[in-house]
């Protein structure tokens, strides 16, 4: 593939990494709460590997096409935003000195995190639109493969930000507990928001 095209797909993809959602929620509360964000982060990615790998197979375009499947995945997808938000505005998380959050196994903040990014159909819907347009029919690459090669890219740019901003949340907010809990509480409340827009967008459309 074109290095330019690559390039011009990386700064697009790069505006949607950071700009802050329900990943950037669980990742900061994940840098909160536990003693590393990798598993976490980890699970964020593969729900993006898995975006990455149904466009490819062309099974996004037609859940896409599916107004019921669709209303499902937005329903299922927004339930478990608020669910993961109230959570959090319930139990907001605060790095404790002598006490660390490791309660919750790595499987487990992985398949949370895996669900928080694979069950958006906002990831779908981004990447049917988005990953297309950046190859070519024509180029010695199977489409298939140009589009996991982008997805990767994609990827690899959620796993610096992520992990960066988990990983500073918890070293800013380290020694101070209020501020934590305010930035846990507010994570919390921004993941009610979008699960609660996205039911109303499904509704009103």
């Amino acid at each position: 593939m074109p290095v330019g095209t690559v390039a011009a797909f990386w700064a697009v993809s790069l505006m949607f990494v950071v700009t802050p959602g329900a990943d950037w929620a669980y990742a900061i509360t994940a840098g909160l709460r536990h003693r590393t964000v990798l598993p976490a982060v980890g699970g964020l990615l593969a729900g993006h590997l898995a975006a990455t790998a149904l466009v490819a197979a062309g099974v996004a375009a037609l859940v896409a096409r599916s107004p019921l499947v669709m209303t499902a995945l937005t329903v299922a997808g927004a339930a478990y935003l608020v669910w993961l938000g109230i959570g959090m505005l319930a139990r907001p998380a605060a790095p404790q000195a002598g006490a660390e959050q490791a309660a919750t196994s790595w499987a487990r903040q992985m398949v949370k995190g895996a669900g928080i990014s694979g069950l958006n159909p906002k990831v779908f819907l981004l990447f049917l639109a988005l990953l297309p347009q950046f190859t070519d029919p024509d180029a010695g690459w199977p489409l298939a493969v140009q589009i996991v090669a982008l997805g990767l890219v994609h990827v690899a740019s959620c796993a610096v930000v992520y992990t960066g901003v988990g990983a500073g949340a918890r070293r800013v907010l380290r020694a101070r507990p209020a501020a934590a809990r305010t930035v846990s509480r507010f994570s919390g409340a921004a993941m009610v928001v979008i699960g609660v827009l996205l039911l109303v967008e499904q509704l009103v459309g």
